[in-house]
């Protein structure tokens, strides 16, 4: 009798955890276009750091119009520079947690008079207004006092974010409001610096709207590759 009974509670608690789990194992994390975990960001053949030192390596990231306007309106009322600050927010974070140190700088950041680090990349999107359009673009300031490490800046960001988002190159979109880019002149002449249009605001919105992380993911890979190679 004893052996049936405990038997019994046995089945029960058993029928118990098959309510909560639906009788399969939960996955521990989230995943889909909008709640997606990180992976590691991974580039280069030299260990991880897992939290920042004074000789960590230094960047900026400059949140586009952030501090300053809207940048891009869409009819809806969606503004460029909200979505270029959520992406800048990932990408501070995941270069945190690689191990840099980071600051986060809005567009006339009093910090970037003279501001001084191993890279600094500049968030941008492009207009809501160009039925079609599609893809994305980086560049450097024209005249660069480093013209090899800001042209190994700009072609580890084309490459990391191309294999990251799947979008296509646009460079035939580039403006001299990229090449002669404010901060490029207020920075300090040796930090490398680039600026990056993400993609555009209508044929692109669902991937810079709904997935900033892995926008983001490729942004930082970018760094990442730079600083690493």
């Amino acid at each position: 009798m004893l052996i049936t009974a405990v038997a019994s509670l046995l089945a029960a608690a058993l029928i118990g955890v098959q309510l909560f789990t639906g009788g399969e194992s939960q996955p521990t994390t989230a995943t889909g276009p909008e709640n997606e975990d990180y992976p590691p960001v991974v580039s280069g053949n030299g260990p991880a750091l897992t939290e920042s030192t004074p000789t960590a390596p230094r960047v900026g990231i400059v949140a586009g119009h952030a501090g300053y306007d809207s940048g891009a309106v869409c009819p809806d009322g969606l503004t460029e520079a909200e979505v270029n600050m959520a992406v800048a927010q990932e990408v501070v974070a995941l270069l945190k947690r690689k191990g840099y140190q980071v600051d986060l700088l809005e567009e006339f950041d009093d910090r970037l008079a003279g501001y001084r680090a191993d890279a600094l990349v500049s968030i941008h999107a492009d207009s809501c207004d160009v039925p079609g359009a599609t893809g994305f673009k980086v560049a450097r300031v024209t005249d660069s006092a480093i013209p090899e490490a800001e042209d190994r800046l700009v072609d580890c960001l084309y490459r990391e974010y191309e294999a990251a988002t799947g979008l296509p190159r646009h460079p035939s979109s580039i403006t001299d409001n990229m090449t002669n880019y404010h901060a490029f002149r207020e920075i300090d002449y040796y930090t490398p610096g680039a600026i990056i249009e993400m993609g555009f605001l209508l044929d692109d919105r669902a991937l810079l709207v709904r997935r900033p992380k892995l926008v983001a993911r490729g942004i930082a890979a970018g760094v990442v590759c730079f600083l690493e190679e």
